[in-house]
């Protein structure tokens, strides 16, 4: 594991706000020389505690009006049984999250559709037709007052 001392962490904290600032900018936040800066952040890049950069986009902009958290159980706790579903999650474009979880289910996942109406189509034409589903649980999302994702 890298360690990390208080300016690695600032760093950090800015990208996650603002992925999109200057070196100059992150480098006077974070009280650093340009140059200084640069060799911390291509570090943390190397380091692979940076993996990336992206876009946070509006769904609603993009036509998406429904969003939800499916749980799914599997009928079988087999690897093969597994590495099907999440091939098949993997195709489906309305998923945008999938993580296997602990618990009485094992996946959870981050659905986005148009409406309701298409969220259904795809419970029952799409998922609801895996032979490794058992179970799905739906949770509508109404209203997101923290969400930190980039």
């Amino acid at each position: 594991m890298t360690q990390l001392d208080e300016i690695d962490r600032r760093i950090l904290r800015e990208l996650q706000r603002d992925g999109r600032l200057s070196n100059l900018a992150l480098a006077d936040r974070v009280g650093l020389s340009s140059s200084a800066c640069l060799r911390r952040v291509q570090a943390l890049e190397r380091d692979g505690l940076i993996r990336g950069y992206r876009a946070v986009l509006d769904p609603a902009r993009l036509g998406i009006g429904f969003v939800a958290y499916v749980t799914v159980g599997l009928g079988t706790h087999t690897k093969s049984a597994q590495e099907a579903f999440e091939r098949a999650v993997a195709r489906a474009s309305e998923v945008r999250e999938c993580h296997n979880i602990t618990g009485t289910v094992e996946y959870l996942l981050r659905v986005e559709a148009a409406d309701l109406a298409t969220y259904k189509h795809w419970h029952t034409e799409v998922l609801g037709v895996l032979p490794q589903v058992r179970s799905i649980t739906t949770f509508v999302v109404m209203g997101s007052p923290k969400d930190e994702r980039a």
